[in-house]
């Protein structure tokens, strides 16, 4: 063999086209699914003789079905781009299973999908060019030079076909001699099932294009035509509400939440001062943005949004349609189809030179120039109230260290790695908590432009979800809801009201410093910012409001 394996492929030419497939269904049954194999060895129920028999007929029967599924969808006329196709994407996901912990279902698809050119640059790492060489360039040069031997018209449909039946047949037997033994593995461990390499990726991709396929067949449904705000007595100001949507922060690392290091100075000072409260039992819609968003400003609530192909407007059309002004601010990326109706600005690639650096920008860029923006909104509506949305980078990984401007940076040394598990946990840590403390940063600017304002202001913060920094090897986000650990949906919320917004509510400090300790979710925040704008429709559900038993 010795080069002409990666090079000429002259050990295979004119081989069987069987002998050639059967090579590659090899390769990304064994080396390709290392993540799935090293997951099963580590499991207790592998221990002893018959466990191990039962692993290789697995590991038989899933290369017999890789064979099969090549034969079925690699033909002559595409087999070599085919073949590294299928090659790069088992390779980038073996990887990704392998250095973050993460599963391949259609959310995770969905996250790769949405990924912008900042966020495919931040995963780029020495550890994925060495994986990518090595999972799909050479195997990829082996399959791009070999040469199956040539076969008549009729005789490539019988041999393929024959593949297709004889690999599936084969299969079928063998996984029925394990199929107690495995059923119980999937059932006891569900991971297991969005690891197995690359059927995980082309179920994934499947039903989430049948999803957005069918969501793009609904008309978007209108919701909400009956919002009214509440009039203002004429020596009233129009109220300010500022809704910033965080990102990647999880409660846990808030010490204001109970978290020993300092990472939220300016929060807790608001606390102190009696104009500040702390939500801390808040769960998330979603582990990633995509869901968790458009999740959160929608009537449904996590199960019914999960549940629905439907489109609907967002809590912000409800708000427009009772007259409100809303303004939607962008920082990262995008809003994923909850401010396509209203006005919006991004801040995301300004050039700020105090502010940006390296394509991306700071959250407090989106604090300039906010007051001539909110002023170029329509006057009639600015006169019943104004709703701004600041939707943060905030913690976005695995690049935590460019989160935090350079002054601004309490805990180090820290992480410069995307390959997170090579990093010291406490460097990861500091990195991580940076981020959470230029949040604080964020937040308390926030406030600081708000307090001046002579009319009733607010702000509600809330993160999207949560994240994993390495518990039980776990990192970043995007687990399948459930089966995510506590840190990827458990996030913070925070609530500040100037003197003139207590005043306007009547505001009771010791009914809402009680629901601070309460059990709420995302499912709340729709209903939430109805209330905090006084907008009245029969979508509100009162009980569902946080502050609402707070407010006389």
């Amino acid at each position: 063999m010795q080069l002409k394996w990666l090079g000429s492929g002259a050990s295979l030419q004119g081989r069987h086209a069987w002998a050639v497939s059967g090579l590659l269904a090899l390769w990304l049954s064994t080396v390709g699914n290392a993540p799935f194999w090293w997951a099963l060895w580590q499991l207790p129920e592998m221990q002893g003789a018959r466990a191990h028999l039962g692993l290789a007929g697995l590991w038989a029967a899933l290369s017999l079905l890789m064979w099969a599924f090549i034969n079925a969808v690699v033909w002559p006329w595409w087999r070599r781009p085919a073949g590294l196709v299928l090659l790069i994407v088992t390779a980038v996901t073996s990887y990704f299973m392998t250095i973050y912990g993460v599963v391949i279902d259609p959310t995770m698809i969905a996250n790769a999908v949405n990924t912008n050119a900042t966020e495919v640059r931040d995963l780029l790492s020495l550890p994925m060019a060495l994986a990518l060489i090595l999972g799909a360039g050479l195997p990829g040069i082996w399959w791009w030079r070999s040469e199956p031997r040539p076969l008549a018209g009729w005789q490539r449909w019988t041999h393929q076909v024959g593949a297709v039946l004889i690999g599936a047949l084969l299969a079928a037997a063998l996984l029925m001699l394990v199929f107690q033994d495995l059923a119980s593995l999937m059932r006891n461990h569900k991971s297991l099932r969005y690891m197995v390499n690359p059927f995980n990726t082309v179920y994934a991709v499947g039903r989430l294009a049948r999803a957005e396929q069918a969501q793009r067949q609904q008309p978007l449904q209108v919701i909400g035509q009956d919002a009214v705000s509440r009039a203002l007595a004429p020596s009233q100001a129009a109220p300010v509400l500022v809704l910033v949507v965080g990102e990647t922060a999880r409660a846990a690392n808030f010490s204001i939440a109970g978290y020993e290091r300092p990472t939220t100075p300016q929060l807790q000072a608001l606390q102190s001062q009696g104009s500040l409260y702390y939500f801390s039992q808040v769960q998330s819609c979603g582990t990633n943005t995509q869901v968790s968003v458009p999740c959160m400003f929608s009537h449904l609530g996590r199960t019914g949004f999960a549940d629905s192909s439907v489109r609907y407007e967002s809590v912000l059309d409800v708000l427009q349609k009772a007259g409100w002004a809303v303004l939607w601010i962008e920082n990262q990326s995008g809003c994923k189809g909850v401010c396509d109706r209203v006005p919006q600005a991004d801040t995301s690639r300004s050039q700020h030179p105090q502010l940006c650096e390296g394509g991306e920008c700071w959250d407090e860029i989106m604090l300039e120039g906010l007051s001539e923006r909110v002023a170029a909104l329509p006057a009639e509506r600015r006169a019943v109230g104004t709703v701004v949305v600041m939707h943060q980078m905030g913690s976005h990984g695995p690049a935590y260290f460019k989160r935090s401007p350079a002054d601004k940076k309490k805990f180090l040394p820290e992480c410069t790695n995307s390959a997170l598990p090579s990093c010291e946990a406490q460097a990861l840590r500091n990195a991580y908590d940076n981020s959470i403390a230029y949040t604080d940063h964020f937040l308390g600017r926030v406030v600081g432009w708000l307090q001046p304002q002579a009319r009733p202001t607010a702000m509600w913060y809330v993160s999207d979800h949560g994240e994993s920094i390495g518990e039980k090897g776990i990192y970043l986000h995007g687990m399948p809801f459930n089966m995510a650990p506590k840190e990827q949906t458990h996030v913070p919320m925070a609530l500040w009201l100037s003197p003139a917004m207590r005043q306007h509510w009547g505001v009771n400090d010791a009914c809402l410093n009680a629901q601070g300790a309460k059990p709420w979710s995302h499912d709340n925040w729709f209903h939430t910012v109805l209330g905090s704008a006084d907008v009245s429709t029969r979508l509100y559900r009162p009980e569902m409001d946080i502050a609402r038993a707070c407010r006389n």
